[in-house]
């Protein structure tokens, strides 16, 4: 009996410790995903994108390794709404926040505590989760990266700072704005970007035996325009400000480059996922010397729900599992990336509304139809007159639309165009498809309804 015991014993350790041992291998198996938002991008401001005098090698390999997308969107024409809608999968509305977060601490408007983040989401499902630099969705202990699900956080709170200070400047008086959960810390001098490649790196090499995300919101290339010298004399004889912000541009691309290098280095590349995108459209703001950034054919910018203020370069490489060297057309947007990123890493969705939908067929499948027939943006404007657009196929319909540079609105307070037959939104087809606008219109007040009423 005594022996029989000892043998069960025996068997049950052995059990348990394989058990053990399969958990240890499928978590160091779990792919690491690395999200990269950059700041104010033009949209087709990459060479991979079509700009003719740019410098980008490490993005541009990036999307010869993987998946670019020519139809890519954001939910939102400005930084906070964007990030937001980003982080949650959900509409800016839904995410509750729909305006730009506050510069200043201890003000608590930003993005609610209740929302459940894509940080949240990964680290309930055992990975490591770190936020790296931009965070623009709340200024105060309950909204900051902390207590949206991310266990490390390094950066700034506020819109914008000085790469070199790391003071917020315009809007009262001089704030400094460097944090590291959620302490004030002082690195003067220092570039913020070489901060956030240092920061990210040391992450990475601390958690290369675990899964890990990291949300990596690099501050360039919104103002302040302060590309490194090197890329300064590069372009020196670019027009202005175009030179400015193409050097902005190459830095940016260099500091990707030099994380995506400390990832190889590592040994970690293969197993993770990567995907880069865009805030949003570039700013013509005063700022940024009345814009430069590159939209090719499209009207707008940031603050803009024509084109050029949503429309954005996004990729994804996995290496062995996303198609490399490819590009997709269909229509997709950033809410989307929370739910394909749960099912390539096997994560459950949470039991609460998401708005954005899994990419993976599309990704996998030229012929994958958009999981969007329709898509609704609202920003800006007043309460009475906001700026909305709707789309239903390649009808948009537009409500109060920005126009670029002065912020005026245009002229006709409803614009429908066809995006396929007129890619400038230059001619209003509204006089001649009063039942499309008609339509178009009814369907967003239902939507801002339920959106706003959840």
């Amino acid at each position: 009996m005594k022996k029989r015991v000892t043998v069960c014993i025996g068997i049950l350790l052995t059990i348990v410790s394989s058990i053990h041992l399969f958990a240890q291998t499928k978590s160091v198996d779990r792919p690491n995903v690395i999200v990269i938002y950059s700041d104010d991008q033009g949209t087709l401001d990459l060479n991979s994108y079509g700009a003719k005098d740019l410098k980008t090698p490490n993005l541009d390999k990036l999307a010869s390794d993987g998946t670019r997308f020519s139809n890519f969107y954001s939910a939102s024409p400005i930084c906070s709404p964007s990030r937001a809608s980003l982080l949650t999968g959900r509409y800016p509305q839904r995410a509750g926040l729909v305006d730009n977060a506050s510069g200043s601490y201890g003000n608590g408007a930003g993005m609610p505590g209740s929302q459940y983040t894509m940080a949240e989401l990964f680290k309930d499902a055992g990975y490591t989760t770190a936020h790296i630099g931009k965070w623009h969705m709340g200024y105060s202990p309950e909204t900051m990266p902390n207590q949206q699900g991310f266990e490390y956080s390094f950066g700034f709170m506020g819109g914008c700072i000085d790469s070199y200070s790391h003071f917020f400047y315009w809007s009262g008086s001089n704030r400094h704005d460097l944090w590291r959960d959620g302490t004030e810390i002082w690195q003067d001098g220092k570039y913020f970007p070489d901060l956030m490649v240092k920061e990210a790196g040391k992450f990475m090499n601390s958690n290369k035996g675990n899964p890990f995300f990291m949300y990596f919101a690099i501050n360039m290339p919104h103002y302040p325009l302060q590309g490194e010298k090197k890329w300064l004399d590069y372009y020196k004889d670019l027009p202005s400000p175009r030179k400015m912000y193409a050097a902005s541009v190459s830095t940016m691309d260099e500091k990707i480059g030099l994380l995506l290098q400390e990832l190889e280095e590592l040994g970690l590349a293969k197993n993770t996922i990567v995907v880069f995108q865009a805030d949003q459209g570039h700013s013509e703001e005063e700022r940024t010397f009345g814009g430069s950034g590159y939209a090719g054919p499209y009207r707008g910018s940031k603050f803009s729900l024509f084109e050029g203020g949503i429309k954005v370069p996004s990729i994804i490489r996995w290496p062995g599992h996303v198609p490399a060297n490819t590009v997709r057309d269909q229509f997709a947007t950033n809410i989307d990336w929370y739910p394909t990123l749960a099912e390539y890493c096997g994560i459950k969705l949470p039991q609460r509304k998401l708005d954005g939908a899994s990419l993976v067929k599309v990704i996998q499948q030229t012929k994958a139809t958009s999981p969007h027939s329709v898509f609704y943006w609202q920003c800006l404007g007043t309460p009475q007159e906001p700026q909305w657009a709707v789309r239903e196929g390649d009808w948009k319909l537009l409500h109060n639309p920005l126009q670029s540079k002065k912020g005026e609105l245009d002229a006709e307070q409803f614009m429908l165009v066809n995006v396929k037959r007129d890619a400038s939104e230059t001619v209003n087809e509204a006089a001649n498809n009063p039942q499309i606008v008609e339509k178009l219109k009814k369907m967003y007040q239902s939507w801002i309804r339920e959106v706003v009423e959840q």
